[in-house]
């Protein structure tokens, strides 16, 4: 048992740690000569510099009965030495430029107060900023519409009630946009027959304008792990599109059908087992469908991958990887309980183009460890520390070439987090649960090898488990699990008293330890008992058991993290901003590519919260800034 410290010490750096992060200074340095716009592509020490969205500041106003806190991005593109200046109305509010932090709270004023913010950059103020998002209540609703219910062909009836949400700048305004998955209240498991209303995903503004709608038709049925969206610019002309598997019936949002709009491909228990299955590519601001290409790979004969009605053939998982180190590339993937195979596409020009396939019944991987891996999700991050993005899924890692990295061989699990879980160890770290009883009940990895750090005791079928920083008293990340009885130190040590919930993370208030998300409320850990700090206010939580918000993550103002609830009648996406000043001043998290690629695929079938690529937690070392570039 190891005693935690009251008051610990900032931890020195590893090695690779001061060096990556020394290397990241020179390079920052390097963009701050140049100016506010310049990014780091074209100095001697950079990295290769990722693209990443063209963001305006983000500025939010969260109302409190004391006055406004509000807060806005430090972008990528910044300089180092950036300050800030707080307008209200044109006039200015603080005394002297915000230096230390990247939010200001204005005492005493209204809820309906318009602010803007300008950088000040070598000496001289910018221009004026958007204005400030209103949460004048705590909260701002973007208004949404549901779907017409129906009846399926068995006569039962059925209504919509939105589920997960990504974000992207669909129309290139700087500006983000939702993009809203629609699920009927008949959504299956796939181990679970009977029929289904169909899918509708929406794009919508931050003031509840809908950009369009998609039908993903009769076709494609409803549930968890049937529809795994992403939204992103993969072709960099600084709009996002939107990518999701399609078949016959899909109706884009231009009202066009894909594929034959009669065909009824639905057997008699509600499964979707013949007909053609299609990866389309919609343009973010029309929902226009640019390009359909066949799913890679087919289902071919449904009892290759485990069963023969239709549970295993259809479990879908989705994301988005700096493959090349520079741009983003689509990750479509199927099966993790037998068979396993991924699909990295390119999207240029206005066209497909396959990387490469990953599949585990391959001559080059069978045989290896790599089949019934998977996890009910995915993560993506530069695990090797070779510039590129490295596919980890569950328990093994394609490499950013196509070739499998690793397996552990542990199997099949619910929940996995990776990040820089031990920032006295050089580069990443995995934390994974386990669903077979034979197997450890959780472990950490070193997430480069996959070589085992730590793990508990075997004997349960894990469901949950988190690994972040919730505690001060500890160095590094925690880490849970449902079926453990203590929470963990980054070394796997017992530190006692285990947390009230196993689910979301969320950095919420003003310090720099990451608070509990779980239903609709958001808790302090303490070593005695959690403090309730939110209880979202006429709203639910999504997936049943899950308990997960439509999205939780970086999406407005500072570093910390935004909520986002649908209300309980489905008419709004309820967003939430922390009211709590901070002293803290860190890059948008929406410029770090692994936490940006982990919000992409957040709403990917059990959906985990993001974890950026450098260490954020109490103790930290200085936020490294991004290399980044803007189209």
């Amino acid at each position: 048992m190891q005693h935690p410290h009251a008051h610990p010490q900032p931890r020195p750096l590893a090695p690779a740690h001061r060096r990556r992060r020394a290397l990241l200074a020179a390079v920052t340095a390097a963009a701050t000569l140049v100016g506010a716009g310049l990014t780091t592509a074209d100095t001697a020490e950079a990295a290769t510099a990722r693209q990443v969205e063209k963001l305006d500041r983000g500025v939010v106003s969260v109302h409190t009965d004391a006055g406004n806190l509000v807060s806005w991005r430090w972008l990528g593109t910044d300089p180092n030495d950036v300050s800030f200046n707080v307008y209200r109305a044109g006039t200015k509010v603080n005394s002297t430029p915000v230096t230390g932090s990247t939010n200001y709270f204005h005492s005493g004023a209204p809820a309906q107060a318009d602010y803007t913010v300008r950088a000040v950059v070598g000496g001289v103020e910018q221009a004026d900023s958007v204005h400030a998002v209103q949460l004048r209540t705590g909260y701002k609703d973007v208004p949404i519409t549901p779907p017409a219910g129906g009846t399926t062909p068995d006569g039962v009836a059925y209504t919509y009630e939105a589920n997960d949400a990504s974000v992207a700048d669909l129309d290139g305004d700087g500006a983000l946009d939702f993009v809203l998955k629609w699920q009927p209240t008949n959504a299956k498991d796939n181990s679970q027959s009977g029929y289904t209303g169909n899918t509708f995903v929406d794009g919508i503004k931050l003031d509840g304008t809908r950009l369009w709608r998609i039908d993903l038709g009769r076709n494609i049925r409803s549930g968890a792990h049937y529809t795994q969206f992403q939204a992103y610019d993969y072709d960099g002309d600084g709009r996002a599109e939107v990518a999701m598997k399609t078949a016959d019936g899909t109706v884009d949002g231009t009202g066009a059908v894909i594929g034959s709009s009669s065909a009824d491909h639905r057997n008699s228990s509600g499964y979707v087992l013949s007909g053609p299955e299609y990866l389309t590519m919609f343009d973010g601001r029309t929902g226009k469908a640019l390009q359909s290409v066949d799913h890679v790979p087919a289902r071919g004969t449904v009892s290759s991958w485990g069963d023969s009605y239709g549970n295993r053939v259809d479990r879908f998982l989705a994301g988005t990887a700096y493959l090349d180190g520079s741009r983003p590339s689509l990750i479509m993937a199927r099966g993790y309980y037998t068979r396993t195979v991924i699909a990295a596409w390119d999207w240029r020009g206005g066209a497909f183009t396959r990387r490469w396939t990953f599949d585990t019944g391959s001559s080059t991987n069978s045989g290896k460890g790599y089949d019934g891996q998977g996890n009910h999700a995915l993560s993506v991050g530069d695990v090797d520390a070779d510039g590129k993005d490295e596919i980890v899924y569950g328990a093994m890692t394609v490499d950013d070439n196509g070739s499998g990295l690793w397996t552990t061989k542990q199997g099949h699990g619910d929940a996995a987090h990776l990040g820089d879980l031990n920032p006295s160890r050089a580069g990443l770290e995995y934390f994974k649960v386990d669903e077979e009883t034979s197997k450890p009940g959780s472990w950490m990895a070193d997430a480069r090898t996959g070589s085992m750090l730590w793990q508990t005791v075997s004997g349960a079928d894990n469901g949950r488990g988190v690994a972040a920083d919730i505690y001060a008293g500890s160095a590094g990340a925690e880490a849970w699990s449902a079926s453990d009885t203590t929470l963990r130190s980054a070394t796997g040590a017992s530190l006692g008293r285990e947390p009230s919930s196993t689910n979301f993370v969320s950095w919420w208030d003003g310090d720099t330890v990451r608070e509990l998300l779980d239903g609709t409320h958001i808790d302090k850990y303490g070593t005695s008992g959690d403090t309730r700090l939110l209880t979202g206010s006429g709203v639910h939580s999504n997936n049943g058991t899950k308990a997960t918000p439509s999205l939780s993550g970086d999406i407005l103002g500072d570093w910390r993290e935004e909520a986002v609830w649908p209300t309980s009648d489905n008419t709004a996406l309820r967003i939430y901003s922390t009211p709590v000043e901070t002293g803290t001043r860190i890059t948008t998290l929406l410029h770090d590519t692994m936490y940006r690629t982990a919000l992409a695929w957040q709403n990917t079938a059990y959906n985990q919260p993001p974890h950026p690529s450098f260490f954020l937690g109490n103790g930290m070392a200085t936020a490294p800034r991004p290399t980044v570039h803007t189209p």
